[in-house]
């Protein structure tokens, strides 16, 4: 009996701290999840309307918003005057955090110019419905640009594939789309291009029609080409050029004075008269003629 309330006393004292314990973690759970949490929010610069590309921020169209500190956007900005009066360089929607990789630096100006990336260049060029794709060339394709023509010296048309992997700036004077992706009927493209590729889309343009190619913007691939000549179209032999002519040998004007001065003279010296001698026979006069051959002989 005495082990008997021993074992009693030992299960009893052990149910009373577990139930103790128990009723501590309860408590204590219990109370954490009725106290709200506090966060610490940051300040961030979000849009109030849709800014298109080429357009300037204006204290009307930013506003701050609260977010939790560990949610604080790379690149946002927390203060207004750090993004009024900077270009838009690519499209914000309301409510969207102002990130520095959507603007250009203050004072870069307004429309095209903010979007030309340093040692780049924006050129225009005339198109028309077949030049420029029907329309679908849209402001943030890729292009490749094909000129026709006859090179120097050949007797052939040739067209060759100039420029490759070319971004459109603008159609006309959209320089943004509203992602319907609808054809834009335009005279003018204007494509971004490094100085050199500039010079060459001049001259293709002037020297021969120019064809503009539309390509997968995520296809960066450049492919090498040789060209295509009119008689590699139609399978015929290619045009024989003809052989230039051998230019006259240019004389100096004062050595032909000096040749026709000499040869002057000799043709103007009169021929030489024959020796003549009169021999008188009798009554018979004759006269005879001598040559300078018959004095030699």
């Amino acid at each position: 009996m005495q082990f008997d309330r021993r074992f009693v006393l030992v299960v009893s004292v052990s149910m009373a701290c577990a139930l103790l314990v128990a009723g501590g973690f309860y408590r204590l759970v219990r109370g954490a999840g009725s106290r709200p949490r506090a966060v610490k929010d940051k300040q961030v610069v979000v849009a109030t309307m849709l800014l298109p590309a080429g357009s300037t921020l204006a204290p009307a169209s930013v506003r701050l918003r609260g977010v939790p500190e560990g949610l604080f956007p790379a690149g946002a900005f927390s203060r207004l005057e750090d993004v009024l009066e900077r270009p838009v360089i690519s499209a914000i929607q309301a409510d969207e955090p102002v990130v520095e990789a959507r603007l250009a630096v203050k004072g870069s100006g307004m429309g095209l110019g903010p979007l030309i990336p340093p040692g780049m260049r924006a050129i225009s060029v005339r198109v028309n419905d077949v030049v420029g794709v029907a329309g679908f060339v849209l402001p943030g394709m890729r292009v490749d640009v094909l000129v026709t023509g006859r090179p120097p010296n050949g007797n052939d048309t040739e067209t060759r594939t100039v420029l490759q992997n070319i971004t459109v700036l603008s159609a006309g004077q959209t320089i943004a789309t509203d992602g319907k992706s609808q054809p834009i009927t335009t005279p003018v493209v204007t494509l971004l291009v490094s100085p050199a590729e500039a010079e060459a889309l001049t001259l293709a343009n002037s020297e021969g029609r120019i064809q503009l190619l539309l390509r997968n913007s995520t296809d960066r691939a450049t492919v090498a080409t040789s060209g295509r000549r009119l008689h590699d179209l139609y399978g015929a032999s290619p045009p024989e050029v003809a052989p230039a002519k051998a230019a006259a040998p240019k004389v100096h004007r004062a050595a032909a004075a000096a040749v026709a001065a000499a040869a002057a003279p000799l043709a103007a010296a009169p021929a030489a008269e024959p020796e003549q001698m009169i021999v008188i026979r009798g009554s018979v006069k004759k006269v005879e003629v001598f040559s300078r051959e018959q004095e030699t002989k």
